[in-house]
């Protein structure tokens, strides 16, 4: 499949999945269109100075949470990936209502009228989170990811289909510990939350990878989540900055101690393949569909996929040289 003669719109895109998801697919598939969706219109000025000239490129400002303007931005619309969310966990915490106006009942008013707009495919981003929740985001995007799997449901055809991605920390993204900790590399102590921390590493470009499998593999309703590798926070902390002292101040409220994508719950209905993982709908017999589990080989009972029972791991030197790559760009977006 390719996205040659096509329009896409991505919502919550000036974030940055989107600063990268955008040129990448420019540069790939010379898609018809690309619509960034979103509701800061001073991200969106900032980020219209790098496609300027660029026809294929359009900016509409909207909220996930305005049906009636997710309608018109549809027009004409083929495929959607959903980046939109309440992503901040403390603020999540301090705002419930809010984050769920934008995470549930946003991704309710995308699944509709994406719908009723007659759009092919759509993939929902997910996080770790929302694998066995114990904060309202990663429980509100629980309920998101189980939208956008029962939305099939909905559609009454073959039309749309709707899939999501998981995916981890992302290396180097706004908000991440990598700029966290660049940022307080030159005082000589990084605070450590707890020596035994541990999270996965993916790349915004395997992010972007990951959601272009996904829109041309679904049938319907399947979490896709990517194989990569774990790294401890104390490693992550010596490869940022080798001279730093680190002071452990203990996990804050909401988080764990290890990022899980997908837990025990469900092995039953999780196929394994050469790059990721595939968790198949629960719902209407679709684990069992051929068509949705392909070549994929079923996982043991009990099997569950965390940064710490990992099988690969980013070394230090190996981040040092990621780091030295792309530390020009980190936290920018």
């Amino acid at each position: 499949m390719t996205f040659e003669h096509s329009t896409l719109l991505i919502t919550g895109g000036t974030g940055s999945f989107g600063h990268t998801f955008v040129p990448m697919t420019l540069a790939k598939y010379n898609p018809k269109k690309i619509i960034i969706f979103s509701r800061d219109e001073m991200k969106q000025w900032e980020m219209a100075k790098h496609f300027q000239g660029d026809a294929r490129v359009r900016f509409f400002v909207g909220d996930v949470r305005d049906k009636d303007r997710l309608y018109r931005a549809l027009d004409g619309v083929d495929y959607v990936v959903h980046a939109a969310a309440t992503k901040i966990v403390p603020t999540a915490e301090y705002n419930p209502f809010e984050c769920v106006k934008t995470n549930i009942n946003g991704a309710m008013n995308l699944i509709d009228a994406c719908i009723d707009k007659g759009v092919k495919r759509v993939v929902a981003l997910s996080t770790d989170k929302a694998s066995s929740p114990i904060n309202l985001y990663g429980a509100s995007k629980l309920a998101s990811d189980k939208l956008f799997v029962a939305g099939n449901s909905y559609v009454g055809g073959d039309e749309t289909r709707f899939a999501v991605v998981r995916y981890g920390n992302v290396m180097g993204s706004r908000g991440s510990v990598i700029p966290f900790f660049l940022s307080l590399r030159n005082k000589g102590v990084l605070p450590i939350t707890d020596e035994r921390m541990t999270r996965f590493m993916i790349t915004l470009e395997q992010g972007v990878e990951l959601v272009w499998h996904a829109l041309q593999d679904t049938e319907g309703g399947e979490i896709y989540v990517k194989k990569i590798p774990s790294m401890k926070v104390v490693d992550l902390a010596k490869a940022v900055a080798p001279e730093a002292t680190h002071e452990f101040i203990g996990i804050r409220p909401g988080e764990k101690l290890h990022e899980q994508m997908i837990g025990e719950e469900d092995a039953f209905y999780t196929y394994e393949y050469p790059s990721h993982f595939k968790i198949l709908p629960a719902i209407h017999g679709w684990s069992a569909c051929p068509m949705r589990i392909k070549d994929g080989k079923k996982v043991p009972e009990g099997f569950s996929y965390t940064s710490h029972n990992n099988t690969e791991w980013m070394s230090v030197a190996q981040l040092q040289s990621w780091l030295a790559e792309n530390e020009h760009k980190i936290g920018r977006t």
